[in-house]
């Protein structure tokens, strides 16, 4: 018997959504750029 969940929020999906989101933002970029992308990401985050 299968069962059936409804879910409120989709982890899998999400995650998704997120790494396509970055690599847009990162596309054509250096690896130093990218670096400092994610530093300035991280000081956002943290304040």
């Amino acid at each position: 018997m299968k069962m059936t969940i409804e879910k409120d929020f989709d982890c899998v999906k999400s995650v998704r959504k997120e790494r396509e989101r970055i690599a847009k933002e990162t596309a054509g970029k250096t690896p130093l750029e990218i670096l400092a992308y994610f530093k300035k990401r991280k000081k956002l985050k943290s304040n």
